[in-house]
């Protein structure tokens, strides 16, 4: 008997298999499944760092990625930035901490420190599948896939043992793994399609993140494999050196075309922040004067932020000054300034 059963694949009713479970359906709602495996693809400089970082500080703090999609399923994330330093993967995650409030030492973030990883080896592969359970992420973010192996990215049969590796790896672990990975310079409108090297990368796919340059703005493209995707947003590298985050904003050219695209919340943030005193008001404050759910106000804020309109100082956002032209000041007393009336 169990030599027949050694011989025969497992099979069930269709009626008997899982039913989905919908609540456990995404990690990062529209953003990211529960435990997908996925890209973030674009051309070299297009924040494609940044945007991996913010998924791990979103997971593993409960916060809005982007302060505008919920996580649905926090936990901890582990990531390996092969092509920056450690102080600086630690200066871009408490620049993220630090927009949101959050203390990075508290976060489950784990840092994997080794000089590589190839992933076209059999000992890294081991290496990594062990750190993972040790760990035990909800998020294992790679970046970028070209400094994780020395095949021919253009060889399908190679590709495809990389890829299934993760898929495996992500099945025994359950977790989501993002790996960060360039598109073709002259790459069309296609989306994840545009991926350099094997079609096997967008094959392989639950999510695809894409990111490209569009009339000088950044476009955020997403693409799953069995859910429909929210719309395309416009990104921006927002905040100081302190706090420095990726932001949705407005598309310029849609707010030319309709002047009334701007939300009323950005005046009355601003008409508020008027009204403050030069220490300006705290994120809480804010919230509690204009009775607006966080995730919303967290919006206009980045928003106005990267337009310039206000600025962030210490722990409050204040209204930037609005400079005075040269010609109007000292209006007070021209004729006494030009000698026409009495001292």
């Amino acid at each position: 008997m169990k030599l027949e059963d050694d011989c025969v694949l497992p099979v069930v009713r269709a009626a008997e298999l899982d039913a989905p479970e919908p609540e456990r359906r995404w990690l990062i709602e529209k953003l990211w499944t529960r435990n997908g495996v996925g890209i973030i693809g674009g051309v070299p400089k297009s924040l494609k760092s940044w945007l991996g970082l913010d998924l791990a500080v979103s997971v593993a703090s409960g916060t809005p990625c982007l302060d505008s999609f919920h996580v649905a399923e926090p936990g901890g994330a582990l990531v390996y930035m092969a092509e920056d330093t450690a102080p600086v993967v630690k200066q871009r995650l408490e620049g993220l901490c630090r927009h949101r409030g959050l203390d990075l030492a508290t976060l489950p973030i784990g840092v994997i420190t080794a000089p590589s990883v190839r992933l076209d080896l059999p000992r890294d592969q081991r290496r990594l599948a062990e750190t993972v359970r040790r760990h035990a992420p909800r998020l294992l973010l790679l970046d970028p896939f070209v400094r994780l192996h020395r095949i021919n990215e253009n060889q399908a049969s190679d590709v495809a043992a990389i890829l299934g590796y993760l898929r495996e790896l992500q099945r025994a672990h359950d977790l989501a793994i993002t790996v960060v990975h360039h598109a073709r310079k002259n790459g069309g409108p296609g989306g994840g399609q545009n991926l350099r090297g094997s079609g096997d990368f967008f094959a392989w796919v639950d999510t695809a993140l894409s990111l490209a340059r569009h009339r000088q703005q950044l476009v955020l493209s997403v693409e799953h494999r069995a859910a429909a995707a929210p719309k395309p947003a416009t990104l921006a590298l927002a905040g100081t050196e302190i706090d420095m985050h990726l932001a949705i904003v407005a598309d310029s050219h849609d707010d030319h075309d309709n002047p009334t695209a701007r939300p009323d919340l950005d005046a009355t943030v601003l008409d508020a922040l008027e009204h403050a005193d030069n220490r300006g008001l705290p994120r809480a404050s804010l919230r509690a004067a204009l009775r607006v759910r966080n995730q919303r106000l967290g919006e206009v804020l980045s928003r106005l932020a990267a337009s310039g309109d206000i600025a962030r100082h210490g722990d409050a956002w204040v209204r930037r000054p609005i400079p005075v032209p040269p010609h109007t000041r000292h209006t007070a007393e021209p004729e006494r300034e030009c000698g026409l009336t009495d001292p």
